[in-house]
């Protein structure tokens, strides 16, 4: 079974995440962001991975520090939990519809973190998340899983269907990289 527990605790934040690559989709979430919790059990759901996360920020200053660790914490487990990558598909791409919202995303699990991101919303807030931490998560994971990460928001108007659109997209881009299809490293040089 590939999983991974990581605990972070900073200053800012305290953070213990669970992942299990091979779950049923299972999420147990409480960030202290409603609408990021409703993000993450999406991603949960829609990529099969089991995400058990409880996060505990300075949300008395804003949700960046929050959002951003869990980031970093979940792209940690990511890379912990997929090991030597054997056997890995490696590459997922999902378009994603939701409503009027259409999200394109492409995901590389290469060993190189990278992250673009095109994606605009009309609104600062959806709730108590900052629209503008949707690329911060995202940003925060690839870098430390050591995935390329292209997400492309085609189109849409209501910035809640959008960001569902980006986060299921990407629970299936992703769900799509980490299915085991052989037992060779998909890569011709012979590392990722």
């Amino acid at each position: 079974m590939r999983s991974a527990y990581i605990e972070r605790n900073t200053k800012e934040t305290k953070i213990q995440l669970s992942l299990n690559l091979d779950g049923q989709g299972k999420a147990e979430i409480d960030s202290g962001i409603g609408f990021f919790d409703h993000m993450m059990n999406l991603l949960a759901f829609h990529s099969g991975m089991d995400i058990s996360l409880r996060a505990q920020g300075d949300l008395d200053v804003d949700d960046h520090h929050t959002i951003e660790d869990i980031g970093i914490a979940f792209g940690e487990a990511f890379l912990k939990a997929i090991g030597d990558k054997k056997g890995i598909e490696r590459y997922g791409n999902f378009r994603c519809c939701m409503d009027e919202a259409l999200a394109c995303v492409d995901t590389d699990i290469s060993g190189r973190g990278y992250l673009v991101f095109h994606a605009d919303f009309h609104r600062d807030m959806i709730g108590m998340m900052a629209t503008e931490m949707v690329k911060e998560f995202f940003y925060a994971f690839a870098m430390h899983a050591g995935v390329t990460l292209h997400i492309n928001l085609l189109y849409g108007e209501n910035d809640h269907h959008k960001l569902e659109a980006i986060f299921k997209g990407f629970g299936h881009s992703i769900k799509q990289a980490v299915e085991i299809t052989s037992d060779v490293l998909p890569s011709t040089k012979g590392a990722l």
